[in-house]
């Protein structure tokens, strides 16, 4: 009897743990497959999720391509490319933003440049018509008066022919200097530098101003320092164009018994030349086109000194072509001062 409860208690614990590991293996079974069920689950959801990032980046670069081909003017496959590269990780809407601001900031200036430049065009062929209309109508008038009867008169014929060359001359004068601004922009004209005292090229031009000056009794003066001797590095005959033009003009707009003043300093390793007057003056209006090519302060009072009008225009590119810069300053009424500046000799 007692044997018997044995087998039976041994047989009911074997049934249990039986049964206790069946319920495990039910259980585990349906935790591994609820973990299938959410492992797919996400797996869906992160394909539509690149699914809609991939329809949504080419719909959104399909739309920015035809703006994008109006900024940059390049190929749709490469603007794709560009845009695909940048794209992640940055706001794209922000970015847009920027570069259609920054495009219609370039745009809106390039507009102004080319109206300026159209503005500077239509003002120089007129200048230019003018300026070679007025000897050549000049010219004209004295042959037909020549042609008219004046030949035989010998009180006419020497005056209007003297009268017909300053014409003609006036007019070759205003063709050497364009084509003097037209080489030196196209790269036509090469300086020859050299090393030379500057002291002693203003000594020269103020001794060929010499009798103009004292007609209009303007003093010349020139500030150098003791020893009279500055070197410079530079093309010598240029720099004797430029300090032609502004001695000249600083005589011919200066006032009687002023005066007409060269003065030097010393910039590190540069030269400032100034060449100072006492003159008209400038008006603030007029200076900042000063340099312009036919630009006239005073038209009628420049043309009876012969003046074309480019002058000054000439002296800018001739101090540029030494990689130096050159400005004004001036006040009406009290006179005017032009400085630019010259590399020493080494």
């Amino acid at each position: 009897m007692k044997f018997f409860s044995h087998r039976i208690i041994a047989i009911i614990i074997a049934l249990l743990t039986v049964a206790g590991g069946s319920l495990v293996a039910i259980f585990f079974a349906l935790h591994f497959h609820i973990g299938i069920l959410i492992g797919l689950c996400i797996l869906i959801l992160i394909l539509i999720y690149f699914l809609v990032y991939a329809t949504l980046q080419r719909f959104v670069i399909n739309k920015l391509t035809p703006i994008y081909k109006t900024i940059y003017n390049t190929e749709n496959i490469k603007i794709k490319k560009d845009l695909k590269s940048n794209v992640k990780g940055s706001d794209i809407i922000e970015r847009v933003n920027r570069d259609v601001v920054d495009w219609a900031a370039k745009k809106t200036e390039e507009i102004s440049r080319l109206s300026e430049l159209e503005r500077y065009r239509k003002e120089f062929l007129g200048n230019v018509s003018h300026e070679l209309k007025t000897p050549i109508f000049n010219i004209q008038g004295f042959i037909l008066t020549l042609l008219d009867g004046g030949l035989n008169d010998p009180d006419i014929n020497r005056k209007y022919l003297e009268r017909t060359e300053k014409s003609v001359e006036r007019l070759i004068n205003i063709m050497q200097e364009l084509d003097v601004i037209n080489r030196i922009e196209t790269g036509q004209m090469q300086l020859n530098k050299t090393t030379f005292n500057i002291v002693s090229l203003v000594e020269e031009l103020f001794e060929s101003f010499e009798l103009t000056a004292e007609n209009r009794q303007i003093d010349l003066r020139m500030h150098a320092p003791v020893g009279g001797k500055i070197m410079v590095y530079a093309d010598r005959k240029r720099i004797s164009q430029v300090l032609t033009n502004l001695i000249a003009n600083s005589i011919n707009y200066g006032r009687e018994g002023g005066e007409t003043a060269v003065l030097f300093s010393h910039l590190s390793n540069r030269i400032l030349v100034e060449v100072k007057d006492t003159g008209i003056g400038i008006s603030a209006e007029a200076l900042p086109r000063i340099f312009e090519r036919f630009y006239r302060v005073d038209k009628h009072r420049s043309r009876e000194h012969g003046g074309s009008g480019l002058g000054l225009a000439i002296v800018k590119h001739f101090i540029e072509a030494h990689d130096q810069s050159i400005n004004v300053r001036s006040e009406l009424g009290k006179g005017t001062t032009f400085a630019f500046t010259l590399d020493k000799s080494k």
